[in-house]
């Protein structure tokens, strides 16, 4: 019988940025980056519209709060615009946030729920990551 295999990190599957209005952000990743835009979603679980750009095999999301408690607000409020997380693609969200429970890292999700791209996702806390909001996602 052997060993279990660790998750594995495929990728980075994007970055999220929290902005006050996307609009105002479109023209620099657009039009002086370069990127393909790909659209905008609003993911009413999360209180949040996002634009999505596409960079490689990554997508930068820009995430505008959609309500003044959305936790894109909070991030606001107490930091700014800036990066907001950094989310991995992962084969088996259910086996990687076992693992990393059973290793003691703080789950925001515990049970995957389904993000911007209609795929499931979970949140790490950032008091478990050493400070940076990480999101899992099996795509």
């Amino acid at each position: 019988m052997g060993t279990k295999k660790p998750f594995e990190l495929k990728r980075i599957d994007h970055i999220g940025i929290a902005v006050r209005k996307i609009e105002e952000h479109l023209d620099f990743y657009r039009d002086v980056l370069h990127m393909e835009y790909l659209g905008e979603k609003v993911v009413s679980s999360q209180k949040v519209r996002v634009a999505m750009f596409k960079i490689g095999e990554s997508v930068i999301e820009l995430l505008e709060p959609t309500n003044p408690d959305s936790p894109i607000s909070n991030f606001l409020v107490k930091r700014g615009e800036g990066i907001h997380h950094l989310c991995y693609d992962v084969d088996d969200i259910h086996t990687a946030l076992a693992e990393l429970s059973n290793k003691g890292i703080s789950l925001i999700n515990e049970k995957p729920v389904i993000g911007a791209k209609g795929v499931k996702i979970s949140f790490l806390h950032p008091k478990s990551t050493k400070g940076i909001l990480v999101e899992l996602s099996e795509s």
